[in-house]
């Protein structure tokens, strides 16, 4: 496995961390949840793609980047609404105006719980 590829998975399991900690505090941020979520995605097709040596644009778009592995990994194409869904936690879940409920925070760990598994899975992990 590539270092950049390790990389990317050490990132993505800080972030897949704090996801089961919030989930299991007293006082979830659901907020924390979502976002940390959708990081966990974004940072696991990452790796997917650094691993497969695909240049990427920096960008918070799960359903594009889960696109873009489609072609070396199609196993997550199924997987194109969750995308979807976890991308409106990339940027708004952190500002005034935007916050995130019970549900979203249930709907985002388990989004996030499938796509991490497919890319885990692949990459031997």
């Amino acid at each position: 496995m590539k270092p950049i590829t390790r990389e990317w998975i050490a990132k993505a399991e800080g972030d897949w961390r704090v996801v089961n900690s919030q989930n299991r505090s007293r006082n979830p941020v659901y907020d924390a949840i979502c976002f940390h979520a959708q990081q966990t995605v974004e940072k696991y097709l990452k790796a997917w793609l650094s691993e497969e040596g695909v240049n990427f644009p920096k960008i918070h778009d799960t359903e594009v980047l889960l696109n873009m592995c489609v072609r070396t990994l199609p196993e997550v194409a199924k997987y194109d609404a969750e995308a979807r869904y976890l991308t409106t936690y990339a940027v708004e879940i952190r500002y005034p105006g935007v916050f995130a409920a019970e549900m979203h925070a249930k709907n985002c760990t388990i989004a996030a719980r499938k796509i991490r598994k497919v890319v885990r899975t692949t990459l031997s992990l």
